[in-house]
């Protein structure tokens, strides 16, 4: 193993071998969403980025991360210390050609949803074409991974060490939901996502997940302070 591929297995190990994971999979209910997305997209200016749902995703997890700043945090497991960070630098889990890369959205509390997407839009352009600085591809605080469609039902993501959490996106299927009298056909999304449990406990973990799920499920509220 060399380059790239040397670099990542050496990442992956110390993570798995340092790091206790504990994974928590909810289900989301992103119809909402979805039909918020589209007409966004629909009457956007034309200077504007398209909208995925990464860039919603974020200001969720923004919302979220205000509630338990915790979460936000690097683990210094040699010195045994916990370094919680003000400012959200999000890491965005990104194949290329020559592997995995984490290009990073650098304060993304202070990016509104159209921000978001010009960035991540311009970070993965950069992470394909390996023009990506060093800047560019270092100082997460927490991290995103998303297979798009091929994410499958659920996975178990491997925390971007010394992250302490990573928000894993699986595929959105349309999927029949009981209403309390029938079932109707909603567009439905997993997220699987893992902790360092040595400092984030599972009900924390729960917290969490539930608090992005309100917020994707409801989408008006990722707009309101």
């Amino acid at each position: 193993m060399v380059g790239l591929r040397r670099k990542i297995a050496e990442k992956m190990s110390l993570a798995k071998s340092r790091i206790p994971h504990i994974t928590y999979v909810e289900e989301i209910d992103v119809t909402a969403l979805e039909e918020l997305r589209a007409t966004l997209n629909k009457d956007k200016r034309g200077d504007r980025a398209k909208l995925t749902l990464l860039p919603f995703l974020m200001r969720a997890m923004v919302k979220a991360i205000a509630d338990q700043p915790n979460l936000n945090a690097l683990f210094d497991d040699d010195a045994g210390i916990i370094h919680q960070h003000e400012g959200i630098h999000i890491g965005i889990a990104a194949q290329t050609p020559t592997g995995l890369v984490v290009p990073v959205v650098k304060h993304a509390e202070a990016r509104d949803l159209w921000d978001c997407a010009a960035e991540v839009n311009r970070l993965a352009d950069a992470a394909k074409s390996g023009t990506a600085t060093r800047d560019e591809l270092s100082g997460s605080t927490i991290t995103i991974t998303s297979l798009g469609a091929m994410g499958g039902v659920a996975t178990t993501p491997v925390i971007n060490y010394p992250e302490v959490a990573i928000v894993g996106v699986n595929k959105m299927m349309v999927r029949p939901v009981w209403d309390g009298t029938q079932f109707i056909p909603r567009k439905m999304m997993n997220l699987s996502s893992s902790f360092d449990h040595r400092v984030i406990d599972g009900w924390d973990a729960a917290v969490f997940v539930q608090r992005i799920k309100a917020l994707l499920e409801t989408p008006a509220l990722i707009f309101v302070d």
